[in-house]
């Protein structure tokens, strides 16, 4: 009797597993969909100057790099930096103009990249999404300020003093 119990047990979850495998198996057509919104409202969320979407697409560890040398922001870090952008009701508007998703075999990291059309004009935008509970979330994201390449030169000029001055701050801290 006792077999017979544990036969119809481990056929019950045999099938609950089974089920459970074939509910998570979307195409990469279904998943990168699913990405392309999350990044989209993680950016609307921004523009809308509403911080608890904003950060709710981000994973509690995650990481935002800015333009700036010295934007490398941890989570709490960035929340606390960003608040009070949000707070009078305007924080950044970044818009997608091209994005290409890339996805981990198991379907639960991807990475990205994307041209945005910003307050700074283009950027570029790249990152890490994870599943967490269902959800795609930013993990990891980095911005950058697009330079032709023709003009490379002018702003080296421009930024050389600091840079000269931040890497020396930081070879100090080693």
């Amino acid at each position: 009797m006792k077999f017979l119990k544990l036969l119809i047990f481990s056929i019950l979850l045999g099938s609950c597993e089974t089920e459970i495998k074939v509910e998570n198996q979307k195409s990469p057509e279904e998943l990168k969909a699913e990405i392309n919104v999350a990044l989209n409202d993680w950016h609307k969320a921004a523009a809308e100057a509403n911080f608890e979407n904003y950060f709710n697409l981000m994973t509690t560890d995650g990481v935002f790099i800015g333009t700036d040398a010295t934007e490398n922001w941890q989570n709490d870090a960035f929340r606390a930096f960003s608040k009070p952008y949000f707070d009078t009701g305007k924080a950044w508007d970044f818009t997608a103009i091209e994005r290409n998703i890339y996805l981990y075999e198991d379907k639960k990291i991807a990475w990205f990249d994307e041209l945005l059309d910003t307050q700074m004009k283009l950027c570029r935008g790249s990152g890490v999404l994870k599943l967490v509970n269902n959800q795609w979330k930013v993990a990891h994201y980095v911005l950058s300020i697009a330079i032709p390449n023709e003009n490379v030169s002018e702003v080296v000029k421009i930024k050389t003093s600091f840079d000269s001055i931040y890497t020396k701050r930081l070879l100090i801290k080693k």
